[in-house]
């Protein structure tokens, strides 16, 4: 499966469009920069923000699949930034089923200035990239969940003070999230340990692109089977629900195939004493995590979901506002 796709040739304005379709993408759109800013407009807006820098600028979010964190964060970071946000559900525009994803791409290129697209198949979100001539942003995918990973790493960054060297042991699922941080962890140097069910690993293709980038930036990408190995001196220790959305008849099946993935007090015992957790939410307490370590004092979930808006907002600004 390839979820990269290369950089397009379109053109608008006399300026290449750009896309995130992938945390690959977060190489080209400058990551180190994209973090600054974030942390910027979350500590210090007053150098930012004011100048309403998407002033003018109408967003579409487009979103085929529920959400809660992605929709409002998208949403506020749009309208904060002076633009302006239209959202769309998927009984209006039908993707896939009433208009081809190109087709819907080719008509809000006329209208709007950049499409967040929520959706199940990667192959729309490329599909309708393809087509567009402005930037197209994915906001979760059955492949991706790229704005995630760039939160996960603004907090990390903002906890540690720093990301190269960081071990970083993701437990659970081989799914989007995990292919998103794994390719956006080997662009920011972390030590990244992968555990997982045998039969749920990550995808292979997304396992070499992030191992490849990897050699580029001193990181190191492992993966095996033992969630405890995973975590044995981790600095941090990240899961996600065992059963993503549109797998929901795999749940049973999942629960028992996971058991001893749980990310609990006796799991973190193996892990660094200032270890700290992170869930991209929704959570299912006693499944991937317990109740005791999301919601207690080494739980970052919550700065996760709020730092979605910043990274946000980077990169709208990037993609939109420095054209």
């Amino acid at each position: 499966m390839t979820t990269h796709l290369a950089p397009p040739t379109a053109r608008r304005g006399g300026a290449a469009v750009r896309h995130l379709l992938s945390a690959a993408d977060l190489e080209g759109l400058g990551l180190p920069r994209l973090l600054d800013r974030a942390q910027l407009l979350r500590t210090d807006r007053a150098t930012i923000a004011p100048s309403r820098p998407l002033a003018g600028r109408q967003v579409a979010l487009l979103f085929e699949k529920p959400s809660l964190r992605t929709r409002v964060s998208f949403e506020v970071a749009v309208t904060s930034l002076g633009g302006h946000a239209i959202a769309l559900g998927p009984d209006e525009v039908g993707l896939g089923r009433r208009e081809s994803a190109a087709d819907v791409a080719r008509n809000l290129s006329r209208l709007v200035d950049a499409v967040v697209l929520r959706t199940f198949a990667h192959d729309t979100l490329v599909e309708m990239a393809a087509a567009a001539s402005i930037p197209v942003v994915n906001a979760l995918t059955d492949a991706e969940h790229p704005c995630q990973a760039l939160a996960d790493l603004l907090t990390l960054r903002q906890r540690f003070g720093h990301l190269a060297g960081v071990r970083l042991a993701y437990v659970g699922d081989g799914n989007n999230v995990a292919h998103s941080l794994m390719l956006a962890g080997a662009l920011a140097g972390l030590d990244l340990r992968v555990a997982t069910p045998p039969g749920y690993a990550p995808d292979p293709d997304v396992v070499a692109t992030a191992r490849a980038l990897g050699e580029r930036h001193r990181a190191w990408i492992s993966l095996g089977t033992d969630p405890v190995e995973a975590v044995t001196g981790a600095d941090a220790v990240y899961t996600d629900v065992w059963t993503s959305m549109g797998r929901e008849a795999e749940a049973n099946e999942r629960r028992a195939r996971f058991a001893g993935f749980e990310v609990n007090e006796s799991m973190l015992t193996h892990a660094a004493t200032h270890v700290v957790a992170l869930h991209c939410m929704p959570a299912h307490r006693g499944e991937e995590i317990s109740a005791a370590v999301l919601d207690g004092p080494r739980s970052l979930a919550l700065e996760q979901a709020e730092n979605r808006r910043y990274v946000q907002e980077a990169v709208l600004i990037e993609l939109l506002a420095t054209r």
